[in-house]
């Protein structure tokens, strides 16, 4: 069963509640997204612990529900 957008965002955003999120479904096909995360919880983080702070927030859906997801993270502008 494939996540939707939706729920890829909720997710996110409970676990980094400031965080400004983008979803794309690259393919159509509900596995395969792109996503833009900006979230002050990044600032001082490299870009690998911002994605594994995304990733923890997914609580283990990738691989699974979520077959792919193309980060772009960063902390906002100052």
């Amino acid at each position: 069963m494939a996540m939707d957008a939706i729920e890829i965002e909720t997710l996110i955003k409970t676990a980094l509640p400031d965080a400004h999120v983008e979803i794309r479904d690259l393919a159509g096909d509900g596995d395969h997204y792109a996503a833009v995360v900006i979230s002050e919880a990044f600032r001082g983080k490299t870009r690998v612990q911002q994605h594994q702070m995304v990733y923890d927030a997914l609580k283990g859906q990738m691989g699974g529900e979520l077959h792919a997801l193309a980060l772009q993270t960063s902390a906002p502008d100052v």
